[in-house]
């Protein structure tokens, strides 16, 4: 059960980053069919018109599910590339006996690198220990920085979907709809009165999201909500989208910083219209921020819901406080997803795993689920990688809902700092609650996240 759901993740990853769509098999007679045997395998390639793809024990997670499938849609493995003794060197010796075939490498007249660089990243690239008889690794890196790198378990490489929709040769993403970083002045298509494309703001920020630790400011937008500033509301609103998935869910996304004052609003709003000639649409309120001031970056989630061609419009709107900063809004992501359901900001997180010795265990905020059950998340932190705990916890539904919490599936998912959404590559694990073995050590099962 736990791997259906790792399996429906991984396909919403190739809907998001590439134009690949996978779908139930109705009547076609060419079709994976996705089974679960010894090991975790795939055929490169369509081989058969039923093919076989193992998803089998132990291989439930995201990273798994992506390589095999990649595997299934043609692409062989990174170091498998003709040109690889410029990146990589195979060190036969310490492979182990009668494993070497793991390790040939394919000509240009089996094989194309679609003409894209050399990627450690790869999802399909081996770790530094694969297929290893324990005297050494079997694959180094001429970059040494990259020996720790190949092997990664987070999710597929920016080049790995661009190698996708190279084959392919298409380009649309079935999910995803608009990045916009401001850092080019078109806005992508944003319409602004009251809003200000700036590299710095008083009383901050002080650069935009992604170069807080660089000599390089980058934009953003803010909306001053001092009283000396002439506006009293600001609006930015995007251009006109329509959504192409049956689901009918949309996931906004974006940074916001506030330094105004606890009574400044920024709403966000949807206006849907009923075809080209409707001018003026049904505006929606869909989430609204406001309260104390933090001086940093802060990520947020909508949900949104539109069913026709729609527009998301940010509203700033000056409170009754006085205030000596306001609202600044960057990188906003807008993707036909569902939009996590909680998000857990840990502040200086490198520290707190420093300090590990002295404070190992880290305690989440109590949630809810989408049906009811209340639950905590738990980080045990080791020095360089932390174990993740899901525990349920007393909630205000408990008579109503079902025990011991059947065939319920939780992701914790430690998000990837990169802005871009379709190039983040975030650590995430999966674990479904099992009824027929409630109890068990067994069935305890722990997260762990290596960084």
């Amino acid at each position: 059960m736990n791997a259906k759901g790792v399996i429906l993740r991984a396909f919403e990853q190739f809907r998001l980053k590439t134009c690949v769509d996978f779908k139930p098999r109705g009547s076609e007679s060419h079709y994976i069919s996705v089974e679960k045997h010894k090991g975790c395998w795939s055929s490169a390639g369509k081989t058969a018109m039923r093919q076989t793809l193992s998803i089998g024990a132990n291989c439930d997670h995201i990273a798994i599910v992506e390589h095999e499938f990649l595997h299934a849609l043609g692409f062989l493995h990174e170091q498998s590339r003709y040109d690889r003794e410029r990146y990589i060197t195979i060190n036969w010796k310490n492979v182990v006996e009668g494993m070497a075939f793991n390790f040939y490498k394919y000509g240009k007249e089996l094989s194309s690198t679609m003409d894209t660089p050399y990627d450690y990243w790869s999802i399909m690239h081996y770790g530094q220990n694969a297929f290893s008889n324990r005297k050494g690794p079997t694959i180094h890196t001429k970059d040494a920085r990259f020996q720790d790198v190949i092997g990664q378990k987070l999710d597929m490489s920016p080049y790995d979907a661009e190698e996708v929709n190279r084959l392919y040769k298409c380009t649309d993403s079935i999910s995803f709809l608009e990045h916009c970083s401001f850092d080019d002045k078109g806005m992508c298509d944003m319409n602004s009165s009251g809003w200000e494309r700036v590299n710095g703001a008083d009383g901050g920020p002080h650069s935009d999201h992604t170069h807080l630790d660089t000599a390089s400011q980058g934009s953003f937008m803010y909306f001053s909500t001092s009283h000396h500033s002439g506006e009293e509301s600001a609006h930015m609103i995007s251009r006109r989208m329509t959504p192409g998935r049956s689901c009918k869910v949309q996931c906004l996304e974006f940074f916001y910083y506030h330094t105004g004052n606890e009574t400044d609003q920024l709403s966000i709003w949807i206006r849907e219209f009923d075809g080209d000639s409707d001018a003026t649409g049904t505006r929606r309120l869909m989430g609204q921020i406001s309260g104390s001031p933090a001086y940093y970056w802060q990520i947020h989630h909508v949900p949104l819901n539109a069913t026709k061609t729609f527009q998301v419009e940010f509203e700033g709107r000056k409170g009754a406080g006085s205030s000596g900063g306001g609202f600044s809004v960057d990188d906003i992501n807008l993707s036909e997803t569902e939009c996590p359901h909680h998000t857990w900001h840990i502040r200086n997180f490198s520290k707190v795993l420093n300090n590990s010795a002295q404070s190992p265990f880290l305690f989440s905020p109590k949630y809810y689920s989408i049906d009811g059950y209340r639950f905590q998340i738990m980080l045990q932190m080791m020095e360089d990688h932390f174990g993740a705990y899901v525990h349920l916890v007393s909630g205000s539904n408990d008579d109503n809902l079902q025990w011991p919490c059947p065939w319920r599936q939780v992701t914790i998912q430690a998000l990837d700092q990169n802005a871009h959404i379709q190039r983040r590559m975030s650590a995430q694990i999966s674990l479904t609650t099992d009824p027929t073995q409630p109890g068990q050590r067994g069935n305890k099962r722990v997260f762990i996240i290596a960084l």
